[in-house]
């Protein structure tokens, strides 16, 4: 003797059609992808594919013949897929800045390092005896004279 449970078609029934609007609004719970196809479709209502193909029939052409009246695109995964087109553009322009950005600061970093060597260069130059004489300042000058 098996313990069988009657079933419930018509929350069979009512389960397929609020799977079917939150996949075609673009809200889905069970489905990872959020896709548009018959097997998405059972993901998101939990029902087996034989009974809701035994059963239920109408309920997933009525569903694709949604999906087809739609463009197979929910408005809200349209969204999303606008954005991530706008964010990817977006990224593009910015990675290239960035490449800009430090193509002028690596040749600024290899000026300073030229400068300096040069300011170093010139304090040795200035600190060596040499042959040339120092003038007095204008100051100076004017004092004496």
């Amino acid at each position: 003797m098996t313990n069988r449970r009657a079933r419930d078609r018509e929350a069979e029934r009512a389960a397929l059609r609020s799977a079917a609007d939150r996949l075609l609004a673009g809200t889905p719970l069970r489905s990872e992808s959020g896709r548009l196809t018959a097997t998405e479709l059972l993901r998101e209502s939990s029902l087996r594919r034989d009974v809701a193909y035994g059963d239920h029939r109408d309920l997933i052409e009525e569903f694709q013949a949604r999906v087809k009246a739609q463009n197979a695109t929910p408005a809200a995964m349209q969204e999303l897929a606008d954005r991530y087109n706008e964010a990817k553009e977006k990224l593009t322009v910015v990675t290239k800045e960035l490449a800009n950005e430090k193509a002028v600061n690596a040749a600024l970093r290899r000026i300073i390092a030229e400068l300096d060597l040069e300011l170093a260069h010139t304090r040795e130059q200035l600190e060596q005896p040499g042959t040339v004489t120092r003038l007095p300042s204008a100051r100076r000058r004017n004092r004496s004279g």
